[in-house]
C-alpha cells in the first residue's frame, strides 16, 4: 500500500505515515472519543495510556467487540510476533496493549509465533534458527504478564497439524488473484509465502465467538481477507484495533528495525548500552547550539525523545504536558529530554529482565500445560 511518499506493507514501513489517510484507504473508522470513554468505563477509569492519547487510533467493528461484552457473549484476543534474532522495544508494544485488554476484559489470548512466515521470507534463514529465535521471544512475551491459564502461545511449524484442517478450508475460499493483490506477490514469491495468509486467519477462528486483533496497522491486509471469508466458513468477521508505529530511534519515519542497531533499543540492553543509543542517535527536534534551542525551542513532531515518552514511555499525563511545554518553548535542552527517555527506558527493562528470567518456569504453561493450552492441543474446531 503506497501512502503519499511512503510504503505499508506487513514486512516494510517507510517514510512518513499519514494516519488519516490511512484510515480512508483501508475502509477502517476512527477509534472515537465514545468508544474510549466506553472501554474506560470497563476499566474504573483507568483507560491505557496508548488508547489515551490515540496511539491505538484505528479499528474495525470494535463497536460490535464491546456490545457482545455487555450482553455476556464475550470475545476472544488474537495477535502474533514473527520471531527475529532480538526483540526490541516496539516490538513490545502491542503485547503491552494486548495484556491490558485481557487484564480488564478478562479474556483468552491467543499468540501466533509465525517461525514458518519469518523462515520462509528470509532466503538466509533455516527453520532451526527461526526456531531458537522463537523460544527466546516467547519468553520476552510471557514476561509481560499474561495470564497463563488463559492465554495460548503456539508456533506454526510446532501446531500446524492442529491448524491445518481449519487452514485448507481457508485457503480454498482465497484465490491466487486477490491474495498476489493483496500483498504484492509476483513470479518470485515462494508457494509458501502465498499459502502463509491462510495461517495467519486461521487463529481468528479458535473460538465461535468475534476475535479482536490489536496489532500495528500494518497488518490489516490479513483480516481484510479474513472479513471477505469468514462468514462463509461460519465464522465471525475478525476485529481489530489498529496500533501507530513507534517510529525509529534513528528518524520520526518508518518503524523501528531488528537488523539496524543503531534504531532500536532491544530488550536485552544494557543501562550503559541504552543511554549512550539514546544520547548518541536518537534524533532530535532541537535546535543546533544551545543558544538556539532556548530562542526557538525544538519541533516536536519530528522529536524521537519525546515522540517515545508521549507514546508509551511517560504515562502521567501532567508530566508529558509539562515536558511539552518547557522542550516546545525552549526552556528544556535536547540532552535533559534524553536523560528523562533513557532513565525511564532503563527502570522499565529491568523491570522487563527480571520478569524474563522467572518466564522460564512458566514457559510450558503457555505453550502445553496450562488450562487453554491443553484445551488447544486437545481440540481444534471440528
Amino acid at each position: 500500500m503506497e501512502n503519499g511518499t511512503n510504503k505499508i506493507t506487513p514486512w516494510e514501513v517507510s517514510g512518513r505515515v499519514d494516519y488519516d489517510k490511512l484510515i480512508k484507504q483501508f475502509g477502517t473508522q476512527k477509534v472515537t472519543e465514545s468508544i474510549r470513554n466506553d472501554i474506560s468505563s470497563y476499566a474504573n477509569g483507568r483507560m491505557h495510556v496508548m488508547l489515551r492519547r490515540n496511539i491505538f487510533f484505528s479499528h474495525r467493528d470494535l463497536d460490535l467487540i464491546l456490545r457482545d461484552y455487555r450482553e455476556g457473549i464475550g470475545f476472544f484476543l488474537y495477535t502474533g510476533r514473527a520471531p527475529s534474532l532480538g526483540m526490541h522495544i516496539g516490538h513490545l508494544v502491542p503485547f503491552l496493549f494486548t495484556k491490558w485488554l485481557q487484564d480488564i476484559f478478562d479474556v483468552d489470548v491467543y499468540i501466533e509465533i509465525t517461525d514458518d512466515e519469518k523462515f520462509m521470507r528470509n532466503p538466509d534463514y533455516t527453520l532451526e534458527k527461526t526456531g531458537e529465535w522463537s523460544r527466546q521471544n516467547i519468553l520476552d512475551i510471557i514476561a509481560v504478564g499474561f495470564n497463563p491459564e488463559k492465554t495460548f502461545i503456539f508456533q506454526d511449524s510446532e501446531y500446524i497439524r492442529n491448524m491445518y484442517p481449519l487452514a485448507i478450508k481457508v485457503a480454498k475460499k482465497l484465490n491466487f488473484s486477490e491474495v498476489k493483490a493483496t500483498f504484492g506477490f509476483d513470479n518470485s514469491s515462494n508457494i509458501g509465502m502465498i499459502f502463509y495468509p491462510a495461517l495467519q486467519i486461521v487463529p481468528t477462528m479458535f473460538e465461535k465467538r468475534r476475535c479482536l486483533i490489536p496489532a500495528a496497522i500494518d497488518q490489516d491486509p490479513y483480516w481484510r481477507l479474513q472479513r471477505d471469508i469468514a462468514e462463509s466458513l461460519g465464522f465471525y468477521k475478525a476485529s481489530q484495533i489498529h496500533g501507530k508505529f513507534l517510529p525509529p530511534l534513528t528518524s520520526p519515519d518508518g518503524k523501528m528495525s531488528s537488523s539496524v542497531p543503531d534504531s532500536a533499543i532491544y530488550l536485552s540492553d544494557g543501562p550503559k548500552i541504552v543511554e549512550k543509543k539514546i544520547m548518541k542517535y536518537a534524533f532530535s527536534g532541537g535546535q543546533a547550539t544551545s543558544e538556539l534551542q532556548r530562542k526557538h525551542g525544538a519541533n516536536l513532531d519530528v522529536d524521537v525523545p519525546y515522540q517515545w515518552l508521549y507514546y508509551l514511555f511517560e504515562e502521567d499525563d501532567g508530566e508529558i504536558e509539562r515536558i511539552r511545554e518547557e522542550y516546545s518553548s525552549g526552556r528544556m535542552l535536547t540532552g535533559e529530554i534524553k536523560k528523562i527517555l533513557a532513565e525511564k527506558l532503563n527502570i522499565m527493562l529491568q523491570d522487563h529482565r527480571a520478569a524474563r528470567e522467572r518466564a522460564e518456569d512458566v514457559y510450558n504453561k503457555f505453550k502445553y500445560d496450562g488450562n487453554l493450552a491443553r484445551k488447544m492441543w486437545e481440540k481444534i474446531h471440528s
